[in-house]
């Protein structure tokens, strides 16, 4: 998969660091290596960070008082062989499973995180199933909403990599 920008971390781990969206969310870097590490079953293509605008303390489980800031990411993933997510119900499968470890993780609050299958094109002969998953968090300050959604994106990480692909 090539396309002008793009960097391929599996191959340059080093250059997470230089992301554009690093420079808005440091603790995204160490992240996206682990994500595009030679062991894992996953690469990235595409992230992005921004702040938000507005944000609806409940669907951040948040108290209103803190939620005056946000700030959110999005991942664009692929496994690493077509045939872990081969269907559309498989991935959903996947992403249910993934969901279900989240929200049992003890230490995300102010946060939420929302995944979408899409169709995907590896290259121009092999058409693929990835996700995009959006993460958001909240807080009193800019800087809380960081660190929540430095929180979320780590338990996010270490439920992929510990879940695997389509048997995990």
């Amino acid at each position: 998969m090539t396309w002008h920008g793009r960097v391929d971390l599996r191959r340059s781990p080093e250059e997470a660091n230089n992301l554009p969206e690093v420079a808005l969310l440091p603790c995204l870097a160490p992240l996206l290596v682990r994500l595009n590490a030679p062991e894992s079953a996953f690469f990235t293509v595409k992230c992005d960070v921004w702040l938000l605008d507005e944000i609806d303390p409940f669907e951040f489980d948040a108290e209103p008082g803190t939620a005056a800031q946000g700030l959110a990411c999005y991942i664009d993933l692929l496994p690493h062989i077509p045939e872990d997510w081969p269907d559309h119900e498989t991935t959903a499968t996947w992403c249910d499973r993934l969901c279900t470890t989240l929200r049992s993780a003890p230490a995300l609050r102010c946060c939420r995180t929302d995944m979408v299958i899409r169709r995907a094109v590896r290259d121009i002969l092999q058409p693929a199933i990835g996700i995009t998953a959006y993460l958001a968090a909240c807080g009193s300050t800019e800087t809380l909403a960081r660190t929540n959604l430095g929180v979320a994106l780590t338990a996010f990480v270490d439920a992929i990599v510990a879940r695997g692909t389509r048997t995990g």
